[in-house]
């Protein structure tokens, strides 16, 4: 059979010039059959998928810092700091600059006679030069001296140091967030562990009803018991999944382009230690930021006093002009009737100062509402730091309760799993009730829930220490 189909097709192809080795070998494999094509598929179809990536903290930190809108913006402010300073640098220094202009005006029609026998004629406009043409190619030096150009830089360098102050929050506040996300989702994906688990428990003890009431050794109302427990347990596994699910997404959103992407993490087994409180203490009067923000800004408003201040001193100019304004664009002129040639290059300087007289008082005003903001700025200062020596201890205290409820949330798991295991024992031998045993399971379940949030709770307050005394 297969040499007659070989037979049939083998003038088209050989005379067709778009069917090659590749339509040979397909009308091939065709004829001989279609268990070739599903043994490939079943082959493509067996080979392993890629593993999803597996996230640590660290990378999960770094991740979202390049994804996160409001850490995006704050580092943009930043930047635009950084550069405002360095404007405000650049306003005490001289700027140079060239001007260069060409001018025409219509001439009126008298002439005059001037030296080497030039005929000039003379504009019609009298604000002109007494030459129709007039060229300008000057460097300029300007340079202006005043009280505020001081102000300003330090105002720039407060702001300056308010940019950089409210980075550091924007970022270790993204830190205490992804911290949360990332153990969250350790701690979702532990929970629907614990809910598959029971779930299965809850399906063997309705077995176990089964088989006691078929050899008479149990009532139907076991059964039915065991039953509604299941069940119970079969929608509790159904919102661990859905919770599971929405944690990685919550994370996701700050890991992948794609929140939908698998991955896994790997959260360390063992819970960090706890320092002592005067190592946070130290640091916290260390690199707290909010504090560095809330002085950056106090320096800020008093820039903002002195800039208003400023306006009650003068304000020296200087300027400093090098080049041509002449009727030819040379650097010499013509010859002046008495044989001599003129220079065109040449310079001029200026000094000027600009002494305020009377304002109608609106300095004086500027100045105070200057101060009413810089007293503002003082009790905002000291409230952050009551805020924070406060919050400070509360944050320390709550990761200290947790830490130390982490030991007797171990022990309450396996007390639970030994009281469900005789329990069971019990009940098998005729000596235990079903609601005991229900009892138990919900007590097991309950403690090891009750584990993943402590675990969950301590991690996130020891990264909220973290983040206050900058060590993360």
């Amino acid at each position: 059979m297969l040499f007659s189909v070989f037979m049939q097709l083998r003038t088209p192809l050989v005379k067709a010039d778009t069917l090659h080795l590749p339509g040979l070998t397909l009308i091939l494999t065709l004829a001989i059959g279609q268990p070739g094509i599903a043994q490939m598929a079943q082959q493509a179809d067996q080979r392993p998928a890629a593993a999803p990536a597996v996230i640590t903290l660290q990378e999960a930190i770094k991740r979202a810092q390049t994804s996160e809108p409001n850490f995006a913006s704050s580092v943009a402010n930043a930047r635009v700091a950084a550069l405002d300073k360095s404007i405000a640098r650049a306003g005490l220094l001289p700027a140079a600059r060239f001007n260069g202009q060409g001018l025409y005006v219509q001439p009126n029609g008298l002439r005059e006679v001037g030296g080497e026998g030039v005929v000039n004629t003379n504009p019609k406009f009298v604000s002109a030069d007494a030459r129709p043409r007039e060229y300008i190619a000057q460097g300029i030096i300007d340079e202006s001296i005043s009280l505020s150009g001081i102000a300003a830089v330090r105002r720039a360098n407060a702001a300056d140091a308010v940019a950089k102050a409210e980075l550091e929050i924007a970022r270790r506040g993204l830190v205490a967030t992804v911290t949360g996300l990332y153990y969250g989702v350790g701690s979702a994906d532990h929970k629907l562990a614990i809910a598959q688990q029971a779930a299965g428990e809850a399906a063997d003890f309705t077995k176990l009803t089964s088989q006691r009431e078929q050899a008479r050794e149990a009532a139907h109302a076991d059964t039915i018991k065991a039953q509604l427990q299941q069940q119970q347990r079969e929608r509790e596994l159904s919102d661990a999944r859905l919770n599971a699910d929405k944690a990685r997404l919550e994370l996701g959103v700050l890991l992948f382009s794609d929140p939908r992407t698998p991955y896994s993490i790997s959260p360390s087994d063992a819970p960090a230690p706890l320092a002592t409180r005067e190592d946070f203490n130290q640091l916290a009067a260390k690199n707290n930021a909010e504090l560095k923000s809330a002085l950056a800004t106090l320096n800020a408003s008093s820039a903002d006093v002195l800039t208003a201040q400023a306006a009650y001193l003068p304000t020296i100019g200087l300027n400093y002009t090098y080049g041509i304004d002449a009727n030819e664009f040379a650097s010499r002129g013509p010859l002046t009737p008495e044989g001599i040639r003129t220079h065109n290059l040449g310079y001029s300087a200026a000094v000027t100062v600009n002494l305020p007289v009377w304002d109608w008082l609106a300095t004086e005003h500027k100045v105070k509402q200057s101060e009413i903001k810089r007293d503002a700025a003082r009790v905002a200062l000291t409230a952050t730091q009551r805020r924070t020596i406060a919050l400070l201890d509360e944050t320390y205290s709550e990761a200290q309760a947790a830490r130390t409820q982490l030991a007797s949330l171990d022990y309450s798991v396996a007390t639970a799993a030994e009281s469900l295991r005789l329990t069971k024992l019990r009940y098998t031998g005729g000596e235990a009730t079903v609601l005991e045993v229900v009892d138990a399971q919900s007590a097991y379940i309950t403690a090891q829930n009750a584990r993943e949030d402590g675990r969950v709770r301590y991690e996130t307050a020891l990264a909220q220490l973290q983040t206050l005394t900058g060590s993360m």
